[in-house]
């Protein structure tokens, strides 16, 4: 058996002991806590001892983490500006990196990474944990079925994604932290577009044209700091459909509803229509125990958030409805396993540095496209 990866997390906010903490010690067999970055922690034992009763070394500077010869892989949690020159140094110092999103503000500095890590030989990962959310499993799996298929929506024409309330976090004013600050990688578009991008690049691949619309919808903090955006990705007939799709992404700061809309798809043959969201985010955030992961009930949606299915029967012309379930549960731990496969085996990485490039880089064209008013080209590979 492989000795188990010396692992650093640098932050122990919401990202830190929400989505990296729990999942490194819930993995003893592939990783080992080594230490966390916490610069000036209140207690001895710092903040994951006071959540988890965990006691690892604590290193209160980068500097000291970075010289530190025992770590072999440093998780980035830290506010987004500093993702690039964080990554950077830690690639420098002969470290794998597994790094939030955004991953960086610029697609250039995101190749620059990217060909950094590759001459050095050394895993850089991407942080889409959503690929793993329970709603988005069933998404894929219904898109996957042959066209003959009862469940069949038939040929794709539009594909609606959205992140409401908890998602993106509904908030009439500021929140008083980093992300209400007009610096590098930030705004809704950067914290949760990279989301919505990637899921749709996974389903549909990269667009031929994109349209964005993004602002700061309260018209309160920096007037450049966007709170709200919708994207149109523009798919021609015949890529991914043998009619011309239209994916649209959104999020906004304001939503007042109870049960927020997810997914909205439309085909020939029929409606797949899913409201609410995974369940994992809630349940990290309240875990008081690693092993909770492991739970039945873990990453497993209600069935009051099951999709709905309007589908044409055999005549064309009558509508039924069904539901699609949620059967697989949510599984961010699957990320986290092809990561240490990735580092001591050399397996295949689940989210290629080339993919989360072409989200900032879509970020990039989003942007361009708002702030001129026109929709873009996206270059092809």
């Amino acid at each position: 058996m492989s000795k188990p990866i010396q692992t650093c997390i640098l932050g122990v906010g919401l990202s830190g002991l929400t989505f990296h903490a729990p999942f490194i010690l819930a993995l003893p067999e592939i990783f080992t806590l080594h230490s966390v970055l916490e610069r000036k922690p209140v207690s001895p034992g710092g903040k994951l001892q006071e959540r988890f009763g965990v006691s690892t070394k604590i290193h209160n500077s980068l500097e000291a983490v970075l010289a530190d010869p025992e770590i072999e892989l440093i998780i980035i949690g830290t506010p987004s500006e500093t993702h690039y020159s964080f990554v950077k140094l830690a690639l420098q110092a002969g470290k794998h990196v597994l790094v939030d999103k955004p991953v960086t503000a610029t697609s250039q500095e995101a190749l620059e990474l990217g060909e950094l890590a590759r001459s050095k030989n050394l895993v850089l990962y991407g942080f889409q944990n959503r690929r793993w959310d329970s709603d988005f499993l069933a998404l894929r799996s219904i898109l996957a079925l042959p066209k003959d298929s009862e469940h069949s929506l038939g040929e794709i024409y539009e594909f609606e994604s959205q992140c409401w309330l908890s998602f993106d976090r509904f908030r009439r004013d500021l929140k008083g932290t980093w992300k209400d600050l007009n610096r590098p990688a930030s705004g809704q578009t950067y914290d949760l577009g990279t989301h919505l991008i990637d899921q749709a690049l996974v389903l549909f691949g990269r667009p031929q044209k994109l349209t964005a619309f993004i602002q700061n919808t309260r018209g309160i903090g920096d007037p450049d700091l966007d709170d709200t955006f919708t994207i149109h990705l523009h798919y021609p007939a015949g890529t991914v459909s043998l009619h011309p799709v239209t994916v649209i992404l959104r999020a906004h700061i304001l939503s007042v509803k109870a049960t927020q809309l997810r997914y909205i798809v439309r085909g020939t043959q029929g409606t797949f229509t899913k409201y609410g969201l995974d369940v994992q985010e809630d349940q990290l955030k309240v875990l008081s125990t690693p092993a909770g992961i492991y739970e039945s009930g873990f990453g497993k949606e209600p069935e009051n958030l099951w999709a709905e299915l309007e589908l044409f029967k055999a005549d064309g012309a009558t509508i039924w409805k069904t539901i699609w379930p949620s059967t697989q549960a949510g599984a961010y731990i699957e990320l986290f396993k092809n990561l240490g496969a990735a580092i001591r085996d050399g397996a295949e990485l689940a989210v290629k540095w080339k993919e989360a490039t072409a989200v900032i880089e879509l970020v990039e064209l989003a942007k361009e496209s708002s702030k001129t008013g026109r929709t873009v080209e996206v270059p092809a590979l």
